[in-house]
């Protein structure tokens, strides 16, 4: 199943650009394939969002392997950090990388 990231291209605060890249950057480190969903291109996908988690206030980024939520960016940079990307993910070993 692909990778998703829910994220927008248009950002209000450098903390929130500054996350993106990092969960971007490692990911790209390790060459796991992922796709872009680009809040700032359909006001829709923020509920979409929002009802795939069930929490009504979530705020990106956050992370699905199709449509498994695995969670937003405080739990990969934890994750990073155990060095359990991975695992966080919900990859198997047979799944694609880039």
């Amino acid at each position: 199943m692909p990778i998703f990231i829910y994220y927008s291209s248009i950002t209000a605060t450098t903390s929130l650009a500054k996350h993106q890249e990092y969960i971007f950057n490692r990911l790209d480190g390790k060459k796991i394939e992922y796709q872009l969903v680009d809040l700032a291109q359909d006001s829709k996908l923020k509920d979409e969002m929002r009802s795939k988690i069930g929490n009504p206030d979530a705020k990106i980024p956050q992370i699905f392997n199709g449509d498994h939520y695995c969670g937003g960016y405080e739990d990969f940079e934890q994750a990073v950090e155990c060095e359990m990307i991975e695992k966080f993910l919900k990859l198997d070993s047979d799944q694609q990388k880039k």
